[in-house]
C-alpha cells in the first residue's frame, strides 16, 4: 500500500510539473493549479470569498493554492493505492484530472483557446503513464505488505530505481517550467524597466504643512508601494508587455471608437493626484485602504473624445465596463465618471511606473467609489453599456452596482490588547470619506464622553485624513472607540454591517489594559 501511495504522489508530481512546462511554453496563466484556482474562485459564494480575505488577508491565494495542492495529493494517493489492483483504471483518473484541468482552462474568462487546456492534458498522460509503470513495478516487487523472496528484493530495488527516476526528472521538468514561465514574463519586466515617466501637465499640489502627524504606529500619509493593500482574483499577478499592450473604447454611445497604445497615452496631458483608493472588502477598521500619488490620463477627456456623453447630458450609457487581461470586469457609474472628479487612468504610483501588483501599465481610478466598481487594474478595454443590460463580475455574485465609498475611521494606536503604561497615551489613526472629506473626528473611552480628536490639516477631499487624541490613562481595561464626520455632515453610523453588498459600516474599537 505504501508503495502504491508513493506511485501516486509521484505521477501527481510529474503531471503538474509536466504541465508547468507545457504552461511555460503556451501561456503561464493555463497552468492546471492556476485554472482550477481561478474556477474556484469564481463559483465561491461571496460571504465565503468575503470571510476567506478576513481570516487569510493577503495570503487568500497562496491558502487557495495550498488546499488545492493537498487535495491533489490525497487524490494521487488513493489513485496509487488503486492502481495496485487496477493499473488501467489508476491511470484513467489522472487522466480525469486532466480533463478537468483542461474544462477549467477553457471556461476562464481569459481563456486564449484550446491551446489552453494543453498544459492540463499534457500533465495527465504524462501522470497516467507514469502511475501506470510505477504501479506495475510496485506489484512486481511483492503484495502491498512486501515479499521477502529473492525475486522481490530485485523488484523492490527496480520499483526505488524507477521512482527515484521519476522524481528527478518530475524535479527537472519543474524547474524548466518555472523557467520558461519567468522568461515569458521578461519583456514585460524590461518594458517596465524602460519605461520614463513624462513630467505632469497638471502637478498634485503639495499637502499643506500640518498634513502629516508625528505620531508613532499612524498609517503614514503616502502609503510606500510595497506596503500598498492588493485584493483581486488573479492567482498568477499578469505580467503585460508595454509595447504590446492596447486599450480600447467602444460600445454605446461611442460615436468614436479608439484603440490606445501606452505611447499615446503617456504623449497626452497627464495629471497627477493623491487619490485614496479603498476596498469594499474592508472590515470596519481593516487594512484595506492606501493613499498614494497617481499619475494618469483623465478618464473624462477620453471618453469625450470618442464622442461618449454622460447620461445627464443626454448620454446612451449609463455604465462604463472595464475588462483587465485576466477577464475580470467591474462596471462604473459614467455620471462619475465625468462629473469633473479626477477619474484617471493612471500609468504611475508614487513616482514610479505602477507595480505588476497594483495594474501595470495602466489601471483605472475614480474617487469616491470602492476600488471593486471603479479601479480596474490590467485594463485593457472599456465598454460603454448601461446598468440593465450588464451585469459585471462582482454584481454577478450578490455586490451592489453603485458603491460610493462610506464615512469610517480607523485607530491605528494603540493596537488591540496593547498595554500602555498609565500616564499621556496618544490615540491616533485615520479617517475617510473620499468626495466630501473628514471635518470632524471623535474619541469615546469606555462609556464616556465623545471628545474631539486634533485633525491633521486636511489634503483634499479624495485623501484620508489623520487625527489624534491625547488621552490620561488610568490603570484597567478600556475600551477606545472613534466615529467621524464628512464634509456633508453625517456622522458614520454605529450599526454594523457586513461588508456586503455595498461595504462595511460601523464604529471602530479597540480594547488596550493599562497596567
Amino acid at each position: 500500500m505504501a508503495r502504491g501511495g508513493l506511485a501516486g504522489l509521484l505521477a501527481g508530481f510529474t503531471a503538474l510539473a509536466v504541465a508547468e512546462v507545457v504552461a511555460g511554453l503556451v501561456r503561464p496563466a493555463a497552468g492546471p493549479v492556476t485554472v482550477v484556482g481561478g474556477a474556484v474562485i469564481d463559483r465561491t459564494p461571496a460571504a465565503v470569498k468575503d470571510f476567506a480575505i478576513r481570516a487569510f488577508g493577503e495570503n487568500d491565494k497562496f491558502v487557495l493554492q495550498l488546499g488545492i495542492l493537498v487535495l491533489l495529493s490525497l487524490f494521487a494517493l488513493v489513485l496509487g493505492v488503486l492502481a495496485l489492483r487496477y493499473r488501467r483504471a489508476g491511470a484513467a483518473g489522472v487522466l480525469v484530472f486532466g480533463i478537468v484541468g483542461a474544462a477549467a482552462a477553457l471556461s476562464r474568462p481569459d481563456s486564449a483557446g484550446g491551446g489552453d487546456a494543453l498544459p492540463s492534458l499534457a500533465g495527465a498522460v504524462a501522470g497516467a503513464a507514469v502511475l501506470y509503470v510505477l504501479a506495475g513495478q510496485a506489484t512486481a516487487a511483492g503484495s502491498p505488505f512486501g515479499d521477502e523472496g529473492t525475486g522481490g528484493v530485485w523488484s523492490r530495488r527496480g520499483f526505488l530505481i524507477a521512482a527515484t527516476v521519476t522524481a528527478a526528472a518530475a524535479t527537472g521538468a519543474g524547474v524548466l517550467g518555472r523557467t520558461l514561465s519567468g522568461q515569458r514574463g521578461q519583456g514585460a519586466v524590461a518594458s517596465r524597466g524602460g519605461l520614463t515617466l513624462p513630467a505632469p501637465a497638471s502637478p498634485a499640489p503639495a499637502a499643506p504643512s500640518g498634513t502629516r502627524l508625528k505620531v508613532p504606529g499612524i498609517s503614514e500619509f503616502t502609503t510606500p508601494n510595497r506596503d500598498f493593500y492588493r485584493v483581486d482574483t488573479a492567482l498568477v499577478v499578469p505580467k503585460v508587455d508595454a509595447v504590446t499592450w492596447r486599450l480600447r473604447i467602444h460600445g454605446k454611445g461611442v460615436t468614436r471608437p479608439r484603440t490606445y497604445t501606452l505611447e499615446e497615452l503617456l504623449a497626452r496631458p497627464l495629471i497627477e493626484r493623491d487619490i485614496t483608493l479603498t476596498c469594499v472588502s474592508n472590515e470596519v477598521g481593516g487594512p484595506y485602504i492606501g493613499n498614494a500619488r497617481w499619475l494618469g490620463v483623465p478618464l473624462a477627456d477620453l471618453l469625450a473624445e470618442c464622442g461618449v456623453e454622460p447620461p445627464s447630458k443626454g448620454g446612451k450609457a449609463d455604465q462604463l465596463v472595464a475588462r483587465s487581461v485576466d477577464g475580470m470586469t467591474l462596471g462604473s457609474p459614467v455620471e462619475d465618471v465625468m462629473d469633473g472628479r479626477d477619474a484617471i487612468l493612471a500609468v504611475g504610483m508614487n513616482g514610479e511606473p505602477l507595480p505588476f501588483d497594483n495594474g501595470f501599465p495602466v489601471r483605472m481610478l475614480v474617487p469616491g467609489l470602492y476600488g471593486y466598481v471603479s479601479a480596474c487594474k490590467w485594463i485593457e478595454d472599456i465598454e460603454l453599456t448601461t446598468f440593465d443590460a450588464y451585469d459585471p463580475y462582482w454584481v454577478k455574485r450578490q455586490w451592489a452596482r453603485r458603491a460610493p465609498i462610506k464615512t469610517q475611521a480607523r485607530i491605528d494606536t494603540p493596537k488591540p490588547f496593547a498595554r500602555p503604561v498609565a500616564g499621556t497615551v496618544m490615540v491616533a489613526g485615520v479617517a475617510w470619506a473620499q468626495r466630501r472629506g473628514i471635518t470632524r473626528v471623535e474619541v469615546r473611552i469606555d462609556e464616556g464622553l465623545w471628545q474631539d480628536a486634533d485633525l491633521a490639516v486636511q489634503d483634499t477631499v479624495d485623501t484620508w485624513r489623520q487625527w489624534s487624541y491625547r488621552w490620561q490613562a488610568a490603570p484597567g481595561g478600556h475600551t477606545l472607540t472613534v466615529r467621524a464626520t464628512d464634509g456633508t455632515g453625517q456622522t458614520q453610523t454605529e450599526e454594523r454591517t457586513r461588508t456586503i453588498p455595498d461595504g462595511a459600516s460601523g464604529w471602530h474599537s479597540v480594547f488596550v489594559s493599562v497596567p
